[in-house]
């Protein structure tokens, strides 16, 4: 795809980097006006739009000497889809702000580019505009919209004591592939390597939890307790969170490197599963797994104990 091009963002200038970034773009019959023009053209069936922003920054959000630019592209996709999923919603299109400095090669341009048209491909959305931009390092910035398809959107508040609590998806594996990359040793699990590069979130399980009569849910981006805080908070109730288990990948991971599989299964982050509350009285939508209970307090406990393992992830390092 590279051969022809020139090598750097500054050999491509401005035109040319906007044209490979959206060389793999495709038509989509939700979009009546699409990249090319001032602003893009959406349809909105459901009369009203769910909005996402999330960014990614080399160095401090992925490197790349432990990722590939395509999997950059397919994980900023990725991990806002999670977010529009955790609404009750479906994806329908993106806008992708791609910065970088000038001696950035060609071939990462191509590759991010091309892993954000088969990420949203893959999510059921599409690509509609965007910007580009110079910067220190690499940075991938996206706005995912989405379709609330006639449902509530399910907010954070609105837990309440006597529901159940719920996940979707897994937890821990994306710290462990990030911890054994790091490490430099040989990976006991290609799983937890997949899940670190390119999130899997269970996006099908948002819109099935808001049908199902969701009363709150998130996706576990920070990490499970730090996310379980953000619905105690915002609903004004305390999460109980039951003694879970690492997966086998999440141990054999943590033998590798000599870490606490618990650290990274309640603090790790970034696989985007979701976390939700339920009524007591319904069955739990496929996907989902009883995982404790809402109580009347405030904060998120293990078993009724205080949680004695990290915070999760913080932009500004300030842990609660």
């Amino acid at each position: 795809m590279t051969d022809n091009l020139p090598s750097t963002a500054a050999d491509l200038g401005e035109d040319g980097v906007i044209a490979l970034a959206t060389a793999a773009l495709r038509p989509d019959p939700r979009v009546t006006v699409g990249p090319g023009d001032d602003a893009a053209v959406v349809t909105a069936p459901d009369g009203r739009v769910v909005i996402s922003t999330d960014a990614v920054v080399e160095g401090r959000h992925f490197r790349f000497d432990l990722t590939t630019p395509e999997h950059v592209g397919r994980r900023v996709i990725a991990q806002n889809a999670a977010d529009i999923a955790a609404m009750g919603a479906v994806c329908t299109a993106f806008t992708v702000t791609l910065g970088c400095p000038p001696d950035t090669p060609s071939a990462v341009l191509a590759g991010i580019s091309a892993g954000v048209a088969a990420g949203a491909a893959q999510v059921g959305g599409v690509v509609v505009g965007g910007d580009v931009v110079r910067t220190e390092q690499v940075v991938v910035s996206v706005t995912a919209l989405g379709d609330l398809e006639g449902r509530s959107p399910v907010l954070l508040s609105g837990a309440r004591a006597g529901d159940v609590v719920a996940l979707a998806g897994v937890v821990g594996r994306s710290a462990a592939g990030l911890a054994v990359l790091e490490a430099g040793v040989e990976s006991p699990s290609e799983e937890c390597l997949d899940v670190y590069r390119v999130p899997r979130p269970p996006l099908t399980a948002g819109p099935s939890a808001a049908d199902a009569g969701a009363t709150a849910m998130t996706d576990v981006s920070d990490g499970l307790i730090r996310d379980a805080r953000a619905i105690a908070r915002a609903s004004g109730v305390a999460l109980d969170l039951g003694a879970l288990t690492p997966d086998d990948d999440v141990v054999s991971c943590a033998h590798a490197v000599g870490a606490d599989p618990y650290e990274w299964l309640y603090a790790g982050g970034e696989d985007h599963a979701l976390l939700a509350t339920f009524p007591p009285d319904i069955h739990l939508p496929q996907g989902f797994r009883r995982v404790g209970r809402v109580r009347a307090g405030h904060g998120v406990t293990i078993d009724g104990a205080p949680a004695t393992v990290g915070g999760g992830w913080t932009s500004f390092g300030v842990k609660e």
